[in-house]
């Protein structure tokens, strides 16, 4: 588990990665520190962290349907309050990167691991 955990943050940040760096050349975003590229693993990271705790809590239903989209709703609230208070505590009020919303989708993607089984 702890290795599945870390191949998504590390997937996740890589893509983020990417998408800023090439947003530099493309959009002319400012190119991404050192800093900013750690910062983004450590929102990753952490983001999975919550996801595979939620799925603990609740885990993941077999089949497709009602509970699925109130478990999606239920976690993406605190996921981004959560992401929120990372990105000023991170960046500070004058960010140039999107903290919050690779928290929420880190932790979305990491609350996937855990499947119920039917009885």
């Amino acid at each position: 588990m702890a290795l599945k955990i870390t191949r998504t943050s590390l997937q996740i940040s890589l893509f983020f990665f990417a998408f800023y760096i090439a947003g530099h050349y493309v959009f002319g975003f400012p190119f991404p520190a050192p800093l900013d590229l750690l910062q983004i693993l450590f929102v990753a990271f952490s983001g999975v962290l919550l996801g595979v705790a939620f799925s603990r809590v609740w885990p993941l239903p077999p089949r497709a349907g009602f509970e699925r989209i109130m478990r999606v709703f239920l976690l993406m609230a605190p996921a981004l309050g959560l992401g929120l208070a990372l990105h000023v505590w991170l960046q500070g009020p004058q960010a140039e990167r999107a903290l919050y919303l690779i928290f929420a989708l880190a932790a979305w993607l990491g609350s996937g691991y855990i499947v119920r089984v039917e009885t």
